[in-house]
């Protein structure tokens, strides 16, 4: 008897040739006749450190990547026929396949970009990757993840002075750009400023002006009355008169505001 776990299938092997592939559980087999080779289906990642690779303005970098894959369930049979167990495909065939791919793709990135755009890096890998794995139909390719670009010690100074440099840049640019808008602002709010002191002073000019005519045509109105009603001036006279003679008088005067009509004097 023999058992296969989950996350695993059995090539079963009758006098060396596949019989067949076991399923995860509890099985029999032919002692001395049959032999089972068990082939991992779970999930894998493997590590590659020190892949040595030049950017397009060769610059030489030592990179470090890891690449998560798996082996289809209905294609254990053919991985075992080729490789004979998993360990000799990820050596034979996925350690060298990516680093190839991995140094065409890096080829085509500046040693900067290659900081900058990651992101950008590890996708094409991948898809480099992948595409250059597709002949091997049982395998699947989870997963490429880039982990570090480790460039020499003098280019890794020389790639942060710039980014730092990048940095103070795009900051001057904001300062002026703010700068420019707070000036705009001001620009703005002292034109309103303007505008409002001008229309205070419109409207004010347009009170005074109002005022004046007001107090003109009430001028003018008085002294029409005046002139069609004489007795007005009289009768104006003796209501602020106090009642009060005066105690000293000229010869041939006259009391003022008494003048009485010419037929009450008769």
């Amino acid at each position: 008897m023999y058992t296969v776990d989950q996350g695993e299938r059995g090539v079963v092997l009758h006098y060396g040739e596949v019989s067949k592939v076991a399923d995860p559980g509890l099985h029999f087999k032919m002692p001395y006749i049959d032999r089972v080779v068990r082939i991992p289906v779970r999930t894998t990642t493997g590590s590659m450190k020190d892949v040595f690779a030049y950017s397009s303005d060769q610059q030489p970098a030592h990179i470090t990547l890891s690449v998560t894959f798996s082996i289809a369930e209905d294609g254990v049979e053919a991985l075992y026929t080729q490789f004979g167990k998993t360990e000799n495909l990820y050596e034979l065939a996925i350690t060298p396949i990516v680093k190839q791919e991995l140094k065409t793709v890096f080829g085509q990135f500046t040693a900067i970009r290659s900081v900058q755009h990651r992101e950008e890096l590890n996708n094409r890998s991948k898809d480099a990757i992948v595409n250059a794995l597709a002949k091997y139909p049982y395998l699947r390719i989870a997963s490429v993840q880039i982990e570090n670009v480790d460039f020499s010690d003098a280019y890794e100074q020389t790639i942060e002075d710039r980014m730092k440099a990048e940095v103070e840049v795009e900051r001057y640019k904001q300062n002026l750009e703010r700068e420019r808008i707070e000036a705009q602002i001001a620009a703005t709010r002292a034109q309103g400023l303007a505008d409002a002191q001008i229309k205070a002073a419109e409207a004010e000019a347009k009170a005074i002006e109002l005022r004046s005519k007001a107090e003109a045509d009430s001028i003018n109105t008085k002294g029409e009355a005046l002139r069609k009603n004489p007795e007005i001036i009289r009768l104006m006279q003796a209501e602020r008169w106090n009642g009060v003679l005066p105690r000293t008088m000229l010869p041939g005067g006259t009391v003022p505001m008494l003048a009485l009509p010419a037929e009450e004097q008769q």
